[in-house]
């Protein structure tokens, strides 16, 4: 009895089992196949067209800095292709909602994907499936794979490798924002240093009119000249250049403070300029932030669902879920013999000792 016990799940049991149940388990198995070739046909199960498209981002981000910048020391070119950091960019842009509301408005994925608008929870629908038919993973070699999954492969395609330029434009759109807010700045910055020199031009000219040239080389000749002048005891002469030297000793201060003050303006102009030219690059021109490595094209074949694979798998679980089955209704069936064969001793002992 022990030893029956203890052979009730071994493999021969289990034999003799699918032996003796054969004909219910292949009817099973044979009905579990039909019902998932038919149900994972297409008028159950839309097949779905899978296409990818692979691109790398730039290695900068400010194109300014690394064209024109004569200050900006990086190792980074812009034909380069980025690493770590600009993968992880170009994935949260991916993945944010300016390119997801770009892609449905773009395609139209609401009336594409038959979510009605008056219906429960139309858009909380609409994302789960983007999420479960449009995916973005990064590869092993830090480039970004677009992988696009739709009923209409020639639309799966034009998905994917628009979904790329939607993302340069997104990017080129957020920078510019802030480019655009910077070069204000620098331009304000720039255009007040140019009215300040304006001003000071004005009234350096106003101050050569009067005949305050330079300063200091004026006052030198001057000098010499009155020297003379004295010598010769020429008062006339004398007159005129004490009358020009009054002029500069009125005037002469301002003329060199404003020369100062120019010179500094014309330094901090130069070094402004710069800024507002790589302001003004960065604000108005469009470079792109990806390299294309494959291009998404029309897939030939289905991608899901795969039906041999439901197939096998329908099968396999109904097997095992039967032989569960079997198993139970033998351990019952013979519990239950036993019960009667105990209960049928106890009346006949019973009745013998009566």
């Amino acid at each position: 009895m022990e030893e029956q016990q203890r052979n009730t799940y071994s493999s021969k049991y289990l034999c003799r089992l699918l032996v003796d149940y054969r004909k219910p388990i292949l009817i099973i198995l044979a009905l579990a196949a039909l019902c998932a070739i038919v149900f994972s046909a297409p008028y159950f199960i839309t097949p779905l067209y899978k296409s990818t498209a692979v691109i790398y981002p730039t290695s900068s981000n400010s194109t300014s800095k690394v064209l024109i910048s004569t200050t900006y020391q990086s190792e980074k070119d812009i034909l380069n292709f980025g690493e770590d950091e600009q993968t992880e960019q170009m994935l949260q842009v991916l993945n944010s909602n300016r390119v997801r509301d770009k892609v449905i408005s773009r395609f139209n994925l609401m009336e594409h994907y038959n979510i009605k608008a008056n219906s429960k929870y139309p858009y909380t629908k609409l994302n789960k499936l983007y999420d479960s038919r449009i995916k973005f993973r990064r590869t092993e070699y830090n480039a970004v794979r677009i992988t696009v999954l739709d009923s209409d492969p020639a639309l799966s395609a034009q998905m994917a490798n628009d979904i790329a330029e939607i993302f340069d434009s997104t990017m080129n759109q957020i920078q510019k924002e802030v480019a655009v807010k910077a070069f204000q700045l620098v331009e304000e910055e720039y255009n007040n240093l140019c009215y300040e020199m304006n001003q000071l031009e004005d009234s350096l000219n106003t101050l050569r009119k009067l005949g305050v040239f330079d300063y200091e080389s004026q006052v030198e000749m001057l000098s010499r000249q009155l020297a003379v002048e004295l010598g010769k005891g020429n008062t006339q002469g004398i007159n005129n250049i004490q009358e020009q030297l009054d002029v500069l000793a009125e005037y002469g201060g301002a003329s060199y403070a404003i020369n100062e003050r120019l010179d500094n303006d014309r330094l901090q102009l130069s070094l402004v300029k710069s800024k507002y030219e790589e302001a003004k690059m960065d604000a108005t021109q469009y470079v792109p932030r990806k390299f294309v490595v494959t291009s998404a094209f029309k897939a030939e074949r289905k991608s899901s669902p795969v039906r041999w694979l439901i197939v096998v798998i329908t099968v396999l679980s109904t097997l095992l879920l039967l032989i569960f089955c079997i198993v139970f209704y033998d351990r019952s069936k013979g519990f239950f013999r036993r019960e009667a064969e105990t209960n049928s001793a106890k009346e006949t002992q019973a009745k013998a000792q009566s």
